[in-house]
C-alpha cells in the first residue's frame, strides 16, 4: 500500500493546478516565535494590549515597539528549505498558488510571485490619513512613524484581531482553493479562520488535500493524506521526488 507521501507525490505528478496553504509552523523553522505557546509572542501579554485597532489608538507607541521587535527577528531571519521547496515548485506548474498566514515576507524573500498574505506583513506600513504605504525592514528611529507625504501617523499593515481580511486577498486564495487538484496545507494548526476554511474549499471542490505537520490538527480526518514532518523536511523530499 502506498504511503501518504507517495500518494502527494503522484498527486502532483498529474496535477496542473496546486495551490498551498502556509502557517507558523513554516516561520518557526526559521527561528521566528509562533504566537502560542512556550516563548510565543503572547507568553506574558493579553492580545489587546499590541494587536488590535483598540490597542493602537490607545497607544500606538507601546503597540509599534512590539511590532518594530517582531520587524528586527524578520530581518534576521532567512527562508528555510520548505520555503525555497515552494518557490521551485512554483516554477514548475502551469499554475501555483501560496497564501500565508504569516506575516514575515519569506515567502516573498524564497522568490514565491503567485502569492497572497492573507494577515499582512511586517515590512509594510501605511498612514492611516492618506493611505500611503511604505515597505522596508530598517530600524524605526521613531515611533510611531509618520507618513513622509502627509506627516500622518503610520501603522503595520497587519490584520489585527477584529479586523476583516482583505476582500481582495481573501476572494484570491479562495478562488486558488476552489480551482486547485492539489491543495497542500503546511506548518498550520488549523484552527485560525476563514484561513483554515480554504483548505475545505478545496476539499468541496474535488481537491485531493495533503497535510504537512509534525502534529495532527483538528481538520486531519477531512485530508486525503498527511506527512507528518516538518515543512523543511517533507517540501525538499517532494521537490526531489518529482524532479530530482
Amino acid at each position: 500500500m502506498p504511503s501518504d507521501f507517495d500518494r502527494l507525490v503522484s498527486a502532483l505528478r498529474r496535477a496542473k493546478r496546486v495551490s498551498v496553504l502556509t502557517g507558523a509552523g513554516m516561520s518557526a523553522e526559521s527561528g521566528i516565535a509562533t504566537f502560542r505557546g512556550a516563548g510565543g509572542l503572547w507568553e506574558g501579554r493579553r492580545v489587546e494590549e499590541v494587536a488590535t485597532p483598540e490597542a493602537f489608538s490607545a497607544d500606538p507607541v507601546k503597540v509599534w515597539r512590539f511590532y518594530e521587535g517582531r520587524r528586527r527577528a524578520v530581518k534576521a531571519a532567512a527562508p528555510n528549505p520548505g520555503h525555497e521547496a515552494l518557490a521551485a515548485l512554483e516554477a514548475r506548474f502551469p499554475a501555483f498558488h501560496v497564501a500565508t498566514q504569516n506575516v514575515d515576507g519569506l515567502h516573498r524573500r524564497a522568490g514565491s510571485r503567485n502569492l497572497v498574505e492573507l494577515h499582512g506583513c511586517v515590512e509594510r506600513r501605511y498612514c492611516v490619513v492618506c493611505r500611503r504605504t511604505e515597505e522596508d525592514l530598517e530600524p524605526l528611529d521613531d515611533l510611531p512613524p509618520l507618513c513622509k507625504g502627509c506627516g500622518g501617523m503610520m501603522r503595520p499593515d497587519i490584520v489585527w484581531f477584529g479586523e476583516p481580511l482583505s476582500v481582495e486577498a481573501w476572494e484570491d486564495a479562495r478562488q486558488a482553493a476552489r480551482e486547485s487538484e492539489v491543495y497542500l496545507v503546511v506548518g498550520t494548526s488549523s484552527q485560525v479562520y476563514p484561513a483554515a476554511g480554504l483548505a475545505l474549499v478545496a476539499a468541496d471542490a474535488g481537491a485531493e488535500v495533503f497535510e504537512i505537520n509534525p502534529e495532527e490538527t483538528p481538520l486531519s480526518p477531512v485530508f486525503t493524506g498527511a506527512i507528518r514532518e516538518p515543512s523543511g523536511k517533507a517540501l525538499p523530499r517532494v521537490v526531489a521526488a518529482l524532479f530530482g
